[in-house]
């Protein structure tokens, strides 16, 4: 069972560049694995995480649109990297580069997924927060969430067309 969200505090957590957080999901998105940086910085126990949806995580200030791009990406067999703003256990955020990839079988098929989080720079986070957030307001403008998705989606590939680009590109980019 999902715990209940705490109430968002506004406050930001950071972590050591050094640090690597690493957590591993079935192919559902569901936690099989979570190292000691991803416990210590997200506040959850192990005994919370594994088995738990990746998405107890999503802070409500991500763009529903990047998680989509993400996981069709993955889906498809090939890796991803992402700028993504997490929600820790007691409202805090922390704001990570992520590097996802799919875990594959001897037959080639999905069996999971890896994904490795470094603490991103800065200046980045600059850039990105700007369009997160106008990705965000697209999503807000339509009530239903398949037109939400459609606008934000449409958002993004404008923004990534106008700078002639893709999203890979982009976040190498800032």
């Amino acid at each position: 069972m999902m715990a209940k969200h705490a109430p968002l505090t506004g406050c930001e957590r950071t972590f050591d560049p050094g640090d690597v957080i690493v957590t591993k999901t079935d192919p559902k998105g569901r936690i099989t694995y979570a190292n000691r940086v991803f416990l210590r910085l997200s506040g959850y126990e192990e005994r919370e995480v594994i088995g738990a949806p990746h998405n107890l995580l999503r802070h409500p200030e991500m763009p529903a649109c990047v998680f989509k791009l993400l996981w069709s990406t993955i889906a498809a067999g090939r890796e991803m990297f992402a700028y993504v703003n997490n929600r820790a256990k007691n409202g805090d955020h922390y704001w990570v580069f992520a590097h996802v990839t799919p875990s594959v079988d001897e037959t080639g098929a999905i069996v999971g997924y890896h994904s490795n989080r470094r603490a991103p720079r800065r200046d980045a986070i600059s850039v990105i927060r700007p369009l997160y957030e106008r990705l965000l307001a697209e999503e807000r403008r339509h009530g239903h969430r398949r037109d939400a998705m459609a606008a934000s989606t449409a958002a993004l590939l404008d923004f990534l067309t106008q700078n002639g680009t893709t999203y890979d590109a982009f976040v190498f980019s800032v």
